[in-house]
């Protein structure tokens, strides 16, 4: 689930990106939300004190249906890594509490942080792949870290489940191309976002239809 955004053009000229709240109802009232630093009483100086693993903990110590939060979780942790979104560290996580039941809160923050650093020249392996360790390690992930691991043995999902997940992913995978080339992005980093797409594809052994 995404929170409602875009772009909208200001009179200069210019672009300004806008994103919806999703803890508000009305003018007046408010969604309990809460993130995954404060649930793990950690704070803003040490948000990235933690692991993909605790995540999973989190969801099992405090939300309603666990096991479809853990479905979630699941499929945006593949699309931040394979996006190159290496700062979704424990305060871009969130739960919600939304007719009486606690789940993830809409995604925010999903973005690709290694472009960023790409587009100044930093050479990939310098930069970490994710925030939180992921069986003790942020590079050089695997798909056997990412599916046996994670999605299998940490998170408990069953083979049916993990598949749907990566056909979602790769039944995607010709848009999110597109999208790209459509992008505002100069030509360069275009094309320097679709061999890190690649490349994570082919790491993940998805095919993109």
């Amino acid at each position: 689930m995404w929170p409602l955004s875009g772009l909208v053009r200001c009179e200069d000229g210019t672009w300004s990106y806008f994103v919806r709240r999703f803890d508000r109802v009305g003018h007046n009232s408010k969604l309990a939300l809460e993130d995954f630093a404060q649930l793990c009483g950690l704070s803003r100086d040490t948000k990235y004190n933690s692991s993909m693993e605790q995540l999973a903990k989190v969801l099992d110590a405090y939300c309603t249906f666990p096991v479809i939060e853990k479905v979630k979780l699941f499929k945006r942790s593949l699309f931040n890594f394979l996006v190159g979104n290496e700062d979704m560290h424990l305060k871009n996580f969130s739960l919600i509490t939304r007719d009486n039941k606690v789940q993830l809160a809409p995604a925010y923050d999903f973005l690709s942080s290694v472009m960023a650093y790409r587009a100044v020249g930093t050479k990939p392996a310098d930069v970490e792949e994710i925030a939180l360790t992921l069986k003790g390690r942020k590079r050089k992930l695997t798909r056997a870290n990412w599916i046996e691991y994670f999605g299998a043995d940490r998170l408990s999902l069953p083979p049916k489940v993990i598949d749907k997940v990566l056909l979602d992913l790769s039944d995607a995978g010709k848009a999110w191309f597109s999208r790209i080339g459509e992008s505002f992005l100069p030509p360069d980093q275009k094309e320097l976002y679709c061999e890190l797409l690649s490349e994570r594809f082919v790491r993940l052994s998805i095919n993109p239809a």
